[in-house]
């Protein structure tokens, strides 16, 4: 097992266990394992997901609020 799935609690069990959607399930790894894979690239991934996220959200009306 790479360093980067040696946690406590393993990020696919996160994201399963709360239903989470695919976009905010791949935030959920990029964020979880950036300082032990890919670094300063899985933040940009996590950035990326995050802002399909936001815009999603604002094409279907919320606001943020």
């Amino acid at each position: 097992n790479p360093i980067h799935y040696r946690m406590e609690i393993e990020p696919f069990d996160y994201i399963h266990d709360n239903d989470m959607g695919f976009a905010a399930g791949n935030v959920v790894k990029y964020i979880t394992r950036w300082e032990y894979k890919d670094g300063i690239k899985d933040l940009y991934k996590a950035k990326q997901y995050i802002e399909m996220l936001i815009a999603k959200e604002l094409k279907n009306g919320k606001s943020g609020t």
